[in-house]
């Protein structure tokens, strides 16, 4: 019984998951500069919101727990900090995207995406 509750709750959370390429373009590389307007850690991803100019990004990242295993946490970027963020934009439009990457001040670099994403 313990095992079909299992199969049906990993199920359920399979489902409940988006593809990376259902929402963003692999072909839609970005170079986003900005200043870090907040971090939302929450799963089952972790966003950034990032001011680029006139325009706030929601950049989506890997889970909290990936990215606090890589050594990222919300200290590493406060609100205010001036980084670059490589990403895939979301099909959508502009606005929206997948990080693959963070460099901080003083060119510390982290990987914030999903080691699944680009799989075609």
């Amino acid at each position: 019984m313990r095992l079909i509750f299992t199969l049906l709750v990993l199920a359920a959370t399979a489902r409940a998951h988006h593809s990376f390429a259902a929402e963003y373009d692999i072909d839609k590389p970005v170079r986003l500069a900005g200043t870090i307007a907040r971090i939302d850690f929450s799963n089952p991803h972790t966003h950034i919101y990032l001011d680029v100019g006139a325009t706030e990004w929601s950049i989506e990242a890997a889970s909290p727990n990936a990215l606090l295993r890589r050594g990222f946490h919300k200290q590493s970027a406060p609100p205010g900090t001036r980084v670059i963020i490589d990403a895939y934009q979301a099909k959508s439009g502009p606005g929206k995207a997948s990080a693959r990457d963070i460099v901080l001040p003083g060119g510390y670099i982290f990987l914030l995406g999903t080691f699944s994403e680009g799989v075609k």
